[in-house]
Formats: structure tokens, C-alpha cells, sequence
């Protein structure tokens, strides 16, 4: 039964990324690769996040709201739109429409962050002897990034 539960948690987090993809047309104009080079994108960005936040931020020992921290946590953000506005404009795509192009970055750099953030946890514990809720809300939670990283990469390619 625990596998069961893995592979029905598997299927909500990763399944509509696959079902988008077919779905548009993005199947029809080849756009993978597209997909691939965002994704490796947003591997990149995401270890020059975690090496800035390792870095510049430190541990506080009290819970005290600190203006220059919260800055800093702030302006690292900002480091996922400049990688994406990277992918969007500065990687060679093949002949494919700005329409088309948004779609295919945002679609691999939803995928690229759900296998970076849900894989791991998905497959220790959703192959646990007890059910819980939590991975069935981390697939919903994929779900809604997935609208969100579509939607900031359609921003993106309007800049």
C-alpha cells in the first residue's frame, strides 16, 4: 500500500507538467530542449541562491526583525527572476514564437524545481508504513507552482 501512495503522490506532482506539455503545443513545435536548457538554468540559479544565502545572511539566536537581513533574503530573490529572464532571452531557441518560448521555459523551470524541492521528500517518506496528508499537499503545492512559474515567465518575456 505504501508504494501505492508513493506513485499516486508521484503522479500529482509530476504528472501535470507531462500532461501540459502534451496538451499544448509546445509536443508539436519540439520544444524539450527549450525545457532542458531552463531547467539547467534554474539548477544554476538555485545553487548561486544557496551559496548567497549561506554567505551574506547570517543565524540569528533571537527572533528580532532585522531590516538589513530581510534585504538581503529579499534582493537574493530576486536572483530566480534574473535567472529566468535569462533563459528567456539569452538562450538559443530554435525557431519557436515568443508564445511558445515563455511556455517552455516556464514549463522546465517548474519541473526543475519540483524534482529540486519534492523528489527527496516525496520518496523517503511517501514510502512510509503510515498515510499522511503532506504529500498529497506538496503535489498540489507543485501544481500551483507550475501556474506561477508559467505565469512569472510570461511577465518575464513581456520585459
Amino acid at each position: 500500500m505504501t508504494v501505492f501512495h508513493f506513485f499516486n503522490c508521484a503522479i500529482l506532482t509530476f504528472g501535470p507538467h507531462a500532461v501540459y506539455y502534451s496538451a499544448t503545443p509546445l509536443s508539436e513545435y519540439d520544444t524539450l530542449g527549450t525545457s532542458i536548457k531552463a531547467a539547467v538554468v534554474y539548477l544554476a540559479t538555485a545553487l548561486v541562491k544557496l551559496i548567497c544565502l549561506a554567505t551574506f545572511l547570517k543565524v540569528s539566536e533571537s527572533d528580532s526583525f532585522d531590516p538589513y537581513q530581510e534585504f538581503l533574503k529579499a534582493l537574493i530573490g530576486f536572483i530566480d527572476v534574473a535567472g529566468l529572464y535569462f533563459a528567456l532571452t539569452q538562450l538559443t531557441h530554435r525557431n519557436i514564437s515568443q508564445n511558445h518560448k515563455f511556455q517552455a521555459v516556464g514549463l522546465g523551470w517548474a519541473f526543475a524545481d519540483s524534482v529540486l524541492h519534492r523528489l527527496a521528500p516525496l520518496w523517503v517518506g511517501a514510502r512510509g508504513l503510515e498515510f499522511t496528508w503532506d504529500y498529497i499537499l506538496q503535489g498540489l503545492e507543485a501544481n500551483a507552482n507550475l501556474v506561477l512559474s508559467i505565469s512569472l515567465a510570461a511577465l518575464g518575456s513581456l520585459m
